[in-house]
């Protein structure tokens, strides 16, 4: 029974100490290409350089980004929503997954710019003809490089720049989706704070009209009011029943709504009081800057150049393809016929075999792949351009909405000052006999539209507050502490924000 003998490791570290194996790992790593991939460029900013609209700025120079969200709204119940929405949401968690997949993709990329060592040991027995010996035995042991491939044209530095972009694109995903989900938090808060001001109203306004209701036909079974004024009432007291359920389902509504966002239903102590709206959103002034900002403060901007970086990098991989490429094997090792005799001084073994792939005739395919990545990088560069317009536009809207929100406000609350006066009026006219009930519904009805309409202005003003802070790019600054690592675990090369 053959046993392997009992060498001493360092005599098998000797062994493998040889030049051959010394000068091919060091031939691998130190022979690296050049890039054939297109300088890259930002393009220019398809944008005005000043908003039409006037704009803030912060007195002590903050840009929105240095806004924590824990700053931005005073609402501690907000505050633990939005808390619970960053550890729980599940868009969230998969664009934080997004990253890690896109780590692990670079992590792959970035491999192949070192040579693969591996060992292998084989043991081979084969029977033979009766004219020749019985068993033929080989064993052998090794270690080698398989299939390293020089970059002398640049084409796996190139992928490895494709594939690191992308990962950085991924990271700018999460970053965008985090603020979108504070926004989207917050407005949903405010919406719900403005319903319970609307369910509220409904719900008094209905009891208004049950009352006038009762007083009516008591009046008309002692001869005092006609059955036209009971029926007109009876009418507005089903519309404002009608009216009353609406306004308690759209506070359920809001409630799945903020259930859906959080990842997990809301306890009722988290959720807002009425009479709170404008009480939540504690910035009132948010410093817009300049449109150049928003390259460095929109997560989706930034996203779009990466992948604009990325696309720019598949060039130079496709035009590498049109050069040789250049891959080693070898390795070094023992071989032996007989298992007890495989470290013997005499037994050493080593093989290198260079391969070179010239492409003479592909029948256009170089070409059109080199077509490909081209058009892919101007796609890239169009798309890049229209998320600036888009986000552009985006801030010049809100900018307009708040530069008209005071005023319109305060035209809201003249109205419902007005028609809550000539309500008033009217009552007196009508105990007077001077002015009929069909006078009094319509200004009831003015007035409940009135008092609707300055709920709802104000919950657009402050809805104005969270949309210009996310816009600009606010919201990031404060992290959910569970939220996973976003660097490689070594570091990045060529990226510096």
């Amino acid at each position: 029974m053959n046993r392997l003998p009992a060498t001493p490791l360092r005599a098998i570290r000797t062994h493998y100490r040889r030049p051959g194996i010394a000068a091919l790992g060091c031939l691998a790593v130190a022979l690296s290409g050049c890039s054939l991939a297109p300088d890259y460029h930002r393009p220019a900013s398809p944008v005005a350089q000043q908003y039409r609209e006037p704009v803030t700025s912060s007195a002590d120079g903050r840009m929105v980004t240095d806004i924590r969200w824990s700053d931005m709204f005073a609402d501690q119940k907000l505050q633990r929503l939005i808390q619970l929405a960053l550890d729980n949401n599940r868009d969230l968690r998969v664009a934080a997954l997004n990253i890690e997949k896109a780590r692990a993709q670079y992590r792959i990329q970035r491999a192949q710019l070192i040579p693969d060592v591996g060992v292998t040991a084989t043991g081979t027995e084969q029977h033979q003809p009766r004219d020749m010996a019985m068993f033929d035995s080989t064993y052998s042991l090794g270690v080698g490089i398989s299939s390293y491939e020089l970059d002398l044209f640049g084409r796996v530095r190139s992928l490895k720049d494709q594939a690191l972009q992308s990962y950085l694109s991924t990271v700018e995903a999460r970053r965008a989706a985090h603020i979108s989900l504070i926004s989207e938090v917050a407005t949903t808060y405010l919406t719900m704070a403005a319903d319970l001001d609307l369910q509220k109203l409904a719900h008094d306004t209905r009891d208004n009209r049950q009352r006038s209701f009762d007083i009516l036909t008591q009046r008309h079974a002692a001869g005092t009011a006609s059955l036209l004024e009971v029926r007109q009432a009876e009418g507005e007291l089903e519309d404002a029943k009608a009216a009353a359920l609406a306004s308690d389902n759209q506070v359920a509504m809001d409630r799945n709504a903020l259930d859906l966002l959080v990842g997990a239903p809301v306890a009722g102590q988290f959720l807002p009081e009425k009479d709170t709206l404008t009480s939540i959103v504690r910035l009132r002034d948010i410093p817009a800057g300049i449109p150049s900002d928003l390259l460095h403060n929109r997560p989706d901007i930034l996203a779009a150049e990466h992948d604009l970086m990325a696309a720019n990098a598949n060039i130079g991989a496709a035009r590498a393809a049109f050069f040789p490429s250049i891959s080693l094997t070898g390795g070094v090792g023992r071989a032996s016929t007989e298992l007890e005799d495989l470290f013997d001084n005499g037994n050493y073994t080593w093989s290198f075999t260079p391969r070179i792939n010239l492409p003479i005739f592909t029948g256009g395919k170089l070409k059109a792949n080199l077509d490909i990545s081209k058009a892919g990088r101007d796609i890239a560069v169009a798309r890049y351009d229209k998320t600036i317009q888009s986000a552009f536009r985006e801030v010049s809207d809100a900018l307009s909405q708040r530069s008209v929100m005071d005023g319109q406000f305060a035209a809201r609350r003249r109205q419902t000052e007005a028609a809550r006066a000539s309500s008033d009026l009217v009552d007196v006219r009508y105990r007077e006999k001077v002015a009929g009930y069909l006078e009094v519904l319509d200004a009831q009805r003015t007035l409940y539209a009135s008092e609707q309409n300055l709920i709802r202005t104000k919950l657009t003003q402050e809805a104005n507050l969270v949309t210009l802070y996310k816009v600009l790019g606010g919201g990031w600054s404060e992290q959910s502490p569970e939220q996973p690592s976003e660097q490689p675990n070594t570091p990045v090369e060529g990226y510096a924000r």
